[in-house]
């Protein structure tokens, strides 16, 4: 017993002896008001101005845009700060990125940035006097899910992404079409509602404008070994179909107010996923009516031939026109896959298919796609 008394006294003579801990942290500061904007920073006049820091670099270009780039020198202040300010830019989304002594980089002042199976580069958007099509708006919004599922054509965990229009949340009852939307060959089933696509922005903008009827859309990954290959070839779209068909049209189906016939139904995608959409979409008439396909590649190859993916589908042309409410292609002006969807649309038209085709100025880039979104939806059931 005094043993323990006196190992007390000791343990609280020396707690009492110990020195006050010096405490030199502080928040102060953490509150101060926002500085302006670093880099980008886009004027009133819709001009941009572009800043890096590095000071050890001997030459630092902007590379702005992704096609007919022509790369723009900047200047080197005394703080070894690079700047260069463009002239002024149509309202949209822009890609760009620095090159520092031959070495491509993105804006480290800007979180937002073109990613999928890789990141690509920096994105700026330019506003106009009101909000784009594209832009968040004060309207009611829906929400996104990201969805785990077994492929049974790949034998392993697949994610999709569905969107559920803010009207969904409205009833416990009501069920509503759905669009079936794939991306492209470098993305990944996020691309198409990240930074770059803004679907779900699209969407909900044509919903509150009466532009566009309330739809669900399904997003999915649409590369097999994460190469473009083995998302366009013969055996990948195969098993891109398989997986659609018996895994994830059932899925959603099941498990979210989705109307299941086929005048519900629309496939579309862009680029690699364009090319997806075209193809299972003629391939299963019975439970699509309507394709929308955005600057496909492979459809675009002078060497394709459709018959080779779904054999003697445009024999009969009166059937098709019949099955499919709207067959829509549609290609950039500046792609270089512009001449085969030229190409395309005479074969269809000699096939007597009924379809429908758009083009304008742009390249092979999110600003055409987000525009072709736009317009395909207002045209869905």
């Amino acid at each position: 017993m005094h043993k323990i008394v006196l190992l007390l006294l000791i343990a609280l003579g020396l707690e009492s002896s110990a020195q006050k801990p010096k405490n030199d942290y502080s928040v102060q500061g953490w509150w101060s008001p926002v500085t302006v904007t670093f880099s980008p920073v886009v004027h009133q006049d819709r001009s941009i101005t572009f800043r890096l820091k590095a000071k050890n670099a001997a030459e630092v270009k902007l590379i702005f845009g992704e096609w007919n780039i022509k790369p723009m020198p900047m200047n080197k202040d005394t703080a070894g700060t690079w700047q260069v300010t463009i002239p002024p830019v149509a309202p949209g989304i822009y890609s760009y990125q620095f090159c520092a002594d031959g070495l491509n980089v993105t804006d480290p002042a800007n979180p937002v940035v073109k990613s999928g199976t890789e990141i690509y580069g920096s994105i700026v958007e330019v506003s106009e006097a009101r909000p784009r099509f594209d832009e968040v708006q004060q309207i009611p919004h829906g929400t996104l899910s990201y969805i785990k599922y077994h492929s049974s054509a790949l034998n392993r965990l697949r994610g999709m992404v569905i969107f559920f229009p803010a009207e969904y949340g409205k009833s416990a009852t009501a069920r509503f079409p759905v669009l079936y939307l794939r991306h492209g060959g470098g993305d990944n089933e996020t691309s198409w509602t990240q930074a770059a696509g803004k679907a779900d922005v699209i969407l909900e903008n044509l919903i509150a404008a009466g532009k566009a009827k309330p739809m669900i859309i399904v997003m999915t990954n649409g590369l097999t070994d994460g190469t473009w290959a083995g998302g366009s070839s013969k055996e990948g779209i195969e098993q891109l179909e398989q997986e659609l068909l018996k895994d994830v049209i059932p899925y959603a189906e099941k498990n979210f107010r989705i109307r299941a016939d086929k005048g519900s139904r629309a496939i579309a995608g862009l680029s690699m996923g364009g090319g997806q959409a075209y193809i299972i979409g003629l391939k299963h008439q019975d439970m699509f009516s309507y394709i929308g396909e955005f600057s496909s590649g492979l459809l675009s190859d002078a060497k394709f031939d459709i018959n080779e993916r779904i054999p003697g589908v445009f024999n009969k042309p009166e059937a098709v026109n019949a099955n499919i409410k709207l067959l829509w292609i549609a290609c950039g002006k500046d792609d270089p896959r512009y001449p085969g969807h030229l190409a395309m649309g005479y074969m269809l038209r000699e096939k007597k298919i009924r379809f429908e085709s758009y083009e304008s100025p742009g390249g092979h880039e999110w600003r055409f796609w987000r525009e072709q979104l736009r317009d395909f939806i207002q045209r869905l059931f």
